[in-house]
């Protein structure tokens, strides 16, 4: 299977099937596969875990971490189309609304600063000025 053969319906599909060959759907409620994805999520970030930009790319080279990113991403995946499948979301449909609202709620205009090794994020309003950004608890 490739990527630019098959569309998400294709995946959905894929899944269905998996899961109906197993009787799985009586464990796929929307908590359980949310908690799915919460924690296939959290397996793919312990991967990069206390590595620093380079390394998580370096890790990348090597074939059996390559691998082990793969699995965690599929598995990411997986709960994803499950969800989608048994709780039509249209996930295309969704993306872009998505992207959409993300375009419109985003008043604030984003500037990017590098220093040294790192890379600081400048948040500017409209008018150009900064805003109050103290906090108190």
């Amino acid at each position: 299977m490739k990527d630019d053969k098959n569309t998400i319906n294709d995946l959905k599909d894929l899944v269905k099937k998996f899961c109906d060959q197993r009787d799985w759907k009586k464990f796929h409620n929307p908590k359980d596969l949310a908690i799915g994805i919460s924690t296939e999520a959290a397996e793919l970030l312990q991967i990069f875990r206390f590595k620093n930009e380079h390394e998580s790319k370096e890790m990348l080279k090597d074939s059996r971490k390559r691998e082990e990113v793969g699995e965690e991403l599929a598995d990411v995946l997986y709960f994803v189309l499950r969800f989608a499948q048994l709780y039509d979301f249209d996930l295309s449909d969704e993306l872009k609304k998505s992207s959409g609202k993300t375009r419109k709620d985003t008043p604030l205009s984003l500037r990017r600063a590098q220093t040294q090794n790192t890379m600081s994020l400048e948040v500017v309003k409209n008018d150009g000025s900064f805003p109050d950004t103290s906090w108190e608890p």
